[in-house]
């Protein structure tokens, strides 16, 4: 029998162990104990994802071609592969796995945000991620790892938070973000392999 891809199985096991009502009742329990502050600050939290995502790389990107940095320029285009590659396998999982979302399946939990496509993996938790881990390594400082995964971390609360995924699927979004980053960096070195006469990566 073919083996299901190792994300599936972990995804399965996780959920069997960590069983759905015990996600739903944590969600009840932060739906139910929601304040229009803490609202308002996980919805705004939840909106940076994608502009800050991108904001990153074009950033670099711009200060590069300033400062002609092609070490730098090199970051910005890795940054920039890690966070598309993390958002189009978020989405074939999403409708691979096809998990209906909290509130459609619970109505105690009471959906703070839109809720467009299925629910496993959460898309905004695996781009949060995918920034986060790009930029770690590619400055691998602790004023650069601190923050991005601060703000990784409450991007996905903030998901659970708005009720519109539940626990694994914030994890899942977070491996997939997280795992992209270290997919694309190895198949940079790979491709850009100076053995095979490539130019090599600069700032491996």
């Amino acid at each position: 029998m073919r083996k299901l891809p190792w994300i599936f199985v972990f995804f399965f096991l996780f959920n069997t162990i960590f069983a759905q009502t015990a996600e739903q009742r944590f969600l009840e329990h932060l739906t139910e104990h929601r304040t229009a502050g803490a609202l308002h600050f996980m919805q705004l939290i939840s909106n940076t994802t994608t502009p800050l995502s991108f904001a990153a790389p074009v950033g670099l990107f711009i200060a590069s071609t300033i400062d002609h940095d092609s070490t730098m320029q090199q970051k910005s285009f890795y940054s920039l592969e890690t966070i598309a590659v993390a958002s189009g396998a978020a989405i074939v999982l999403k409708y691979v796995v096809n998990r209906p979302r909290p509130a459609a399946q619970d109505s105690l939990i009471i959906s703070a945000s839109d809720m467009g496509s299925p629910s496993f993996p959460s898309g905004h938790t695996s781009i949060a991620f995918a920034t986060a881990t790009s930029l770690s390594l590619a400055y691998p400082k602790w004023y650069v790892i601190v923050p991005a995964y601060l703000w990784a971390c409450t991007v996905g609360f903030s998901r659970m938070y708005l009720g519109v995924h539940y626990p694994t699927d914030v994890l899942g979004g977070a491996i997939v973000g997280a795992g992209s980053a270290f997919l694309c960096k190895a198949a940079n070195k790979w491709l850009f392999n100076p053995k095979k006469g490539h130019k090599k990566f600069i700032w491996y």
